[in-house]
């Protein structure tokens, strides 16, 4: 494990901790890490395996999801995107066919076109594999995510294995403050190994 701000930090402090510290990484060694991150992940038997991939939409300096998608289209499996309906705090699945099913949506991050109406629900969810974002991670698989609550709303009704994407610099030696209704990631893909949480 990389990095740790201590276990007396809460969660308000550690996420601007790592935030400030994502701000930090220069544009080419970013590139170079998530390289191997994708590499790792397209080596993970258990992605691998996977016919349909939940996927994020990356922003800012997020480990780039831009091009786990346009690998998983290349592999042939089918990919969903998240839509946020921010007045109701939850979110929901779409299936894209390409990059060109994206639209600005909450925040300005890409989310699926208005005219996709029709969302995934549990039953479509076999044989897939939920990608989660977060700020910073634990051997345990609890995160720090963006204070919104959407994965901790979704991921108790997720079936599929939850996998997190992660630069080594986000991996935090200590163990994070969790509460009764964070849901761990089973596995953490990393630029140099998969963790296995579970």
């Amino acid at each position: 494990m990389a990095s740790s701000y201590g276990t007396d930090a809460d969660k308000s402090s550690l996420r601007g901790n790592y935030l400030a510290a994502r701000r930090r990484i220069d544009p080419a060694t970013k590139a170079a890490l998530d390289a191997n991150i994708l590499k790792n992940l397209e080596g993970f038997d258990i992605y691998d395996g996977a016919h349909l991939v939940l996927a994020y939409v990356s922003y800012n300096n997020e480990v780039d999801t831009r091009s786990v998608i346009e690998s998983a289209f290349a592999a042939g499996k089918r990919v969903a995107v998240p839509r946020v309906t921010a007045r109701k705090h939850s979110m929901s699945f779409f299936e894209i066919e390409s990059m060109d099913d994206l639209v600005e949506g909450y925040k300005d991050i890409l989310e699926p076109r208005a005219d996709i109406t029709a969302p995934l629900g549990t039953k479509d969810f076999c044989g897939s594999v939920c990608l989660v974002p977060g700020l910073v991670f634990d051997a345990q698989g609890y995160r720090i995510g963006y204070g919104g609550g959407y994965y901790d709303r979704f991921l108790p009704f997720y079936p599929g294995d939850k996998i997190a994407l992660a630069r080594s610099s986000q991996m935090s030696s200590n163990p994070l403050p969790a509460d009764s209704c964070d849901v761990p990631v089973d596995f953490i893909v990393t630029d140099t190994t998969v963790w296995t949480c579970r």
